[in-house]
């Protein structure tokens, strides 16, 4: 079980790793855990989420627990069920991943998360003793519920939708969940909105569902250009997370949208608390002080997040990688809220999402590089060290950072491969090559 219970989730490739059985268990394990009167099933538009739902389903009925499968959904939308009919619930989906992959996303009634120390590693231990016991005795009721006209309508209430103008959108969902939900939220909206991979399709038959790589919003960056549209709009597999492009079909960094969704959470709610992660770029702080914010630094993933939110009480919070977490949106993370936040804020300042994000990038960052190496963790332990004996700053919140006047960078282990990821940010392009160079050459020593 250690394979597939990752740090936020359940995830390993179908069947070798994740299968019916392994589901079954999974579904009796968290129904024990939760002790609810009923759970929420949901899945994305992989084959095997059929399956591998309906088997954790019986599982969780097993218990005598009802099910409320509420069919095809985005994860987003899945933790809006959750607050919404106060319910926990399980999302099928592998995000990102490739075809083979699947996975299950947990969270208790409201969307509250959970992760390896809030309950997962204990979900997992029962998973285990699970699978050597079939399910017996009558099984509880299963109902079958659709909350999409809800769910469309508290995505509206982010913003004022009389204040939004005709504005030309491309959306690439990439075969995803985004071609779900993207068509019900803009719809009788005044945008003219073109959608690239539409269609559900879990074997990402034109590129992969993952907008963090460069490579896979090639295609909306030309047909951004093509038709001059105002925004681009790249999703991911189950379309919880977004990026932006602007006209002239330039990325935006998730930094950039975090400081630029916080400016305007913190016009709506001033003084306001603001998460953001400690990958992002020194320009979310920055712009969180200069617009009278309260910034709290976090670490990485989304249960951390979601804790951090509901000690705070912020309103706001954003990840680097394009997870962006609204307070009243269950401290959930949503791809399609953010996109309704940036073209409000298009409609009312009536300027090119370029000039619009131009205030927020400040710095040159270099992107998340990932390096394999045998052990991650005592590469990390061995830079922290020459660090310290050098008389830096160092930081170990989640990984290691080290800050210097003009620049600074994070190393974290990944969770789920022998990699080492490396973040880098200086003050023009050629001095963050230049310091890349220098921090990967210092992983090669200590490797």
């Amino acid at each position: 079980m250690s394979v597939i219970f990752k740090a936020y989730d359940v995830r390993g490739t179908y069947p070798d790793q994740l299968d019916e059985n392994v589901a079954r268990a999974v579904g009796s394990a968290f129904a024990d855990h939760v002790a609810a009167p009923s759970v929420l099933i949901a899945r994305d538009m992989r084959a095997s989420g059929v399956a591998l739902s309906a088997a954790f389903a019986e599982g969780v009925r097993a218990r005598g627990v009802e099910v409320v499968d509420i069919g095809l959904a985005s994860t987003d939308l899945l933790y809006f069920a959750s607050g919404y009919l106060d319910a926990p619930g399980a999302m099928f989906t592998a995000s990102h991943n490739p075809a083979a992959y699947n996975g299950i996303k947990l969270c208790r009634a409201g969307a509250r998360p959970i992760g390896t120390d809030t309950g997962l590693a204990d979900i997992e231990a029962a998973t285990v003793a699970y699978l050597d016991r079939p399910a017996q005795g009558e099984l509880a009721a299963l109902v079958e519920r659709s909350v999409l006209d809800e769910w469309v309508d508290h995505v509206h209430s982010f913003v004022d939708v009389e204040a939004l103008t005709r504005l030309r959108i491309v959306a690439d969902t990439a075969n995803g969940m985004g071609g779900y939900v993207v068509p019900a939220v803009f719809a009788d909206l005044p945008f003219d909105v073109e959608i690239l991979y539409p269609e559900l399709d879990g074997t990402f038959p034109n590129h992969p569902a993952d907008p963090l790589n460069p490579d896979n919003i090639v295609d909306l960056q030309r047909r951004v250009l093509e038709t001059g549209a105002d925004v681009g709009l790249a999703f991911d597999g189950d379309a919880d997370r977004v990026f932006l492009v602007d006209e002239r079909a330039q990325p935006l960094s998730g930094s950039t949208t975090t400081a630029m969704v916080a400016s305007v959470m913190l016009e709506r709610h001033p003084g306001a608390t603001i998460l953001y992660n400690l990958i992002c770029s020194r320009a979310v702080p920055e712009v969180i002080d200069e617009c009278a914010g309260v910034g709290v630094r976090t670490r990485v993933g989304h249960s951390y997040i979601k804790q951090v939110m509901a000690d705070t009480g912020a309103v706001f919070g954003g990840e680097h990688s394009g997870h962006y977490y609204y307070r009243d949106n269950y401290r959930a993370d949503s791809g399609i809220i953010t996109a309704m936040v940036v073209l409000e804020l298009l409609s009312r300042q009536r300027r090119p999402l370029s000039e619009v994000a131009a205030p927020f990038v400040r710095y040159a960052s270099s992107g998340e590089i990932n390096t394999r190496v045998d052990d991650p963790a005592a590469v990390v332990a061995a830079i922290s060290e020459r660090m310290r004996a050098a008389g830096t700053n160092v930081d170990e919140l989640d990984g290691l950072t080290v800050e210097h006047d003009s620049w600074w960078f994070s190393l974290r282990p990944s969770n789920t491969e022998p990699l080492l990821r490396l973040n880098v940010e200086a003050e023009d392009a050629a001095a963050c090559e230049a310091h890349v160079a220098e921090v990967l050459a210092l992983i090669k020593e200590m490797a």
